[in-house]
């Protein structure tokens, strides 16, 4: 049973930091690309940050210099630093592993607040 679970969101002031971290079982995670997605209320779910197997990683303009995705393969966890919030930022952030051409996975999401 494959499982991605979300963990690191709250409430933070403009300006704060949180860090995402989203922790996966039953997968071969190193296979897998890595995504960030958020969903704010009424939008769609839109990419924010990704990284795959080897490591490349690209981002949202929006997210660009303020948030950073990593990956440890040994704890099967990517993890998403996110420095600079602003309240644009506030969102539901969702996990995603990508087998491209083969399966996916989500996660049940965290919330992110960013008060101004």
């Amino acid at each position: 049973q494959v499982q991605l679970v979300e963990s690191g969101g709250g409430l933070v002031q403009t300006g704060g930091s949180l860090r995402l971290s989203c922790a996966a079982s039953g997968i071969i995670f190193n296979s897998y690309t890595m995504g960030w997605f958020r969903q704010a209320r009424g939008n769609q779910r839109d990419m924010v940050a990704s990284i795959t197997s080897g490591g490349i990683t690209n981002y949202a303009d929006s997210v660009k210099g303020r948030f950073t995705i990593s990956r440890d393969n040994a704890r099967n966890t990517v993890y998403l630093q996110m420095n600079s919030l602003k309240p644009e930022d506030t969102a539901v952030y969702y996990c995603r592993a990508l087998r491209t051409g083969k399966n996916y996975y989500w996660g049940q999401g965290t919330q992110v607040t960013v008060a101004s």
